[in-house]
């Protein structure tokens, strides 16, 4: 996937979800965050919602339906340390080489753990839900990784952002829809826009 630039939509409150006491049934966000190489992209989208709710029952449905290619599995900060609220990672691309494997499942991994306990530690999610909540996160790594002399730091660094400005768009309901609905004109796709450029 060619690289991408982040529209120039509102970013995301600041606010404090610490409040936040009834149900939270499901809630939906997506970010991009990147550097200067390609490899670098992160675009997470994620789900979020009850663990006895629909959410809850997608991660069981997940992990108990392994598909080769498309495993997916606990964010952790390490074997034997799974984060709060339960979070599952799914990639969206087809993973079939031991070195995109050893990235996805180790610097990705990694900064999607310490993303979401960002998110807790910013308030986005209040830390009296961290137990009822479930989250699934999409994952996007480029696949030229592979053939790239990558810097995990770096890596580390824009997964972890993007995890956490993710579950902040969603708990906080970024974009909201005036601000869509105003914008909706102003904001090109990134890809359709390559079309009607030739470029594609």
């Amino acid at each position: 996937m060619a690289k991408k630039k982040a529209a120039s939509a509102k970013k995301p409150s600041k606010k404090s979800n610490k409040n936040v006491t009834g149900r939270i049934l499901l809630r939906c966000g997506e970010a991009l965050v990147e550097d200067t190489p390609v490899w670098s992209a992160a675009e997470p989208e994620v789900i979020i919602g009850e663990l006895d709710g629909p959410v809850g029952h997608a991660i069981a449905n997940l992990i108990g339906n392994q598909v080769k290619g498309h495993t997916k599995v606990f964010a952790i900060l390490n074997s034997d340390v799974m984060v709060k609220p339960a979070t599952v990672m799914v990639s969206k691309v087809t993973v079939n080489s031991a070195k995109y494997t050893n990235i996805l499942m180790g610097t990705v991994q990694a900064a999607i753990a310490h993303g979401v306990l960002d998110a807790v530690r910013a308030g986005h999610i209040p830390k009296s839900k961290a137990e009822e909540l479930g989250i699934i996160v999409s994952v996007w790594l480029e696949p030229s990784i592979v053939d790239a002399d990558y810097d995990p730091e770096l890596l580390f660094k824009v997964n972890r952002e993007a995890t956490t400005k993710a579950i902040a768009k969603a708990m906080s309901g970024e974009p909201n829809i005036d601000w869509l609905l105003k914008n909706q004109d102003s904001i090109p796709h990134f890809f359709h826009q390559l079309a009607l450029d030739k470029k594609l």
